[in-house]
């Protein structure tokens, strides 16, 4: 029974990764490759007749502005979203009285909110405040709904700190402000490393508010640019998927450099 427990897991693990294989050869292959060769030879084929060109051809399509865009989305919404949901978190857990226990309460009903039912006042919001067209539009409402689950992740993370060490630092004079950054801050990084990590990766890829909060091509953001590579005629798969290599490529930097932060910090308070 155990060897054919293990055969079933080798299987399934096999027929897993071939799932997952076949996608990111499509997509890496498909983007060296010219369209002529791509039609001929179709989707799965051996490569031959690799070029370059696809990945030259982005700059004058505007790829580099896309980036730069998406770059700043990304990063303008962690910055946000680490500076109002750190000390919501560390609030939450030293007072736990009734209105804060309310208020996190609050946030955690906006998990149920989905972006789509709310995007007709969001766009009248961002109208009023004349932001429309612009990239605060993407980053506020973007931040607006990351704050919900990283206050709850960062909650948990905080919990893990003993109170012994609080009570400590209040024994030794230390105000608030030096607990949190001396204590707080130091033992929270893997949370908040985890927690930049989703946001990032939720702001790069972010879709619907970038088509419905912005129109001009300054403005546009990775997945909106994608869209140069369709015509009416039909669209340049091979320029596209070197558009997706391209785009892929800071995400998995990211994911390497903080994958253990972000393991760490998704687990943290599972152990309570």
């Amino acid at each position: 029974m155990k060897r054919i427990g293990n055969v079933l897991a080798g299987s399934a693990a096999t027929i897993w990764l071939v799932i997952v294989a076949v996608p990111l050869y499509y997509i890496v292959v498909t983007g060296f490759r010219t369209q002529e060769s791509y039609i001929d030879a179709g989707p799965l084929d051996l490569p031959r007749d690799l070029t370059l060109d696809n990945f030259a051809d982005l700059w004058s399509l505007g790829f580099p502005t896309f980036l730069l865009n998406s770059i700043l989305v990304a990063l303008g919404t962690v910055v946000l979203v680490l500076a109002v949901a750190l000390p919501a978190a560390y609030a939450i857990v030293r007072n736990p009285n009734r209105t804060v226990r309310t208020a996190f309460n609050m946030f955690l009903l906006g998990l149920a909110v989905p972006a789509q039912a709310v995007i007709v006042p969001i766009y009248l919001i961002i109208t009023r405040l004349h932001m429309y067209d612009t990239l605060t539009a993407i980053i506020l409402p973007t931040a607006a709904f990351s704050l919900p689950i990283a206050i709850v992740v960062l909650t948990s993370s905080l919990r893990d700190i003993p109170g012994e060490l609080y009570e400590a630092m209040t024994v030794d004079g230390a105000t608030a402000g030096r607990i949190f950054g001396r204590l707080v801050l130091p033992l929270a990084r893997p949370g908040l490393t985890s927690v930049g990590i989703f946001v990032g990766l939720g702001a790069w890829n972010g879709f619907l508010f970038p088509l419905v909060l912005t129109q001009s091509e300054e403005q546009r953001v990775l997945p909106l640019g994608l869209w140069n590579f369709q015509n009416q005629y039909g669209t340049n798969v091979p320029g596209l998927m070197a558009a997706v290599v391209l785009s892929a490529l800071p995400v998995l930097a990211l994911y390497l450099f903080g994958r253990r932060h972000l393991l760490s910090g998704l687990a943290a308070g599972f152990g309570k």
